[in-house]
């Protein structure tokens, strides 16, 4: 049993590292503001979850692992708050997501930019 929760937890680990990397990647490469806060406040939230988790397990039951669930809560409850309070704000002072008929940075409209 021992073996399995270690496989399991490190699978979690691994798995949240991947997304957390892929949050970080797709910041610096969407091309818009609510793009890069969705990726922000999804993937972010998903692989600190799964890292949280993954520690949990290894942890066992124990005063740490109530402490890490404490975090995970916190977590879950904060990471998209965040992004849909920095969503309204920017849609408060004027930033407007790109459609299909606004034009891309230095582009013609439909153009992605490249």
């Amino acid at each position: 049993m021992s073996v399995a929760l270690d496989v399991l937890s490190w699978l979690l680990i691994l798995a949240g590292a991947f997304f957390a990397l892929t949050a970080a990647l797709g910041l610096v490469r969407l091309p818009e503001f609510f793009s890069r806060t969705h990726s922000a406040g999804i993937l972010d939230t998903l692989g600190a979850g799964l890292i949280l988790l993954g520690f949990g397990l290894q942890s066992g039951f124990s005063l740490v692992s109530i402490k890490l669930a404490v975090v995970l809560a916190f977590i879950l409850i904060t990471g998209p708050t965040a992004a849909h309070a920095l969503a309204r704000s920017a849609l408060q002072t004027g930033v407007r997501p790109r459609t299909d008929d606004t034009p891309a940075e230095g582009g013609e409209a439909g153009s992605s930019g490249r």
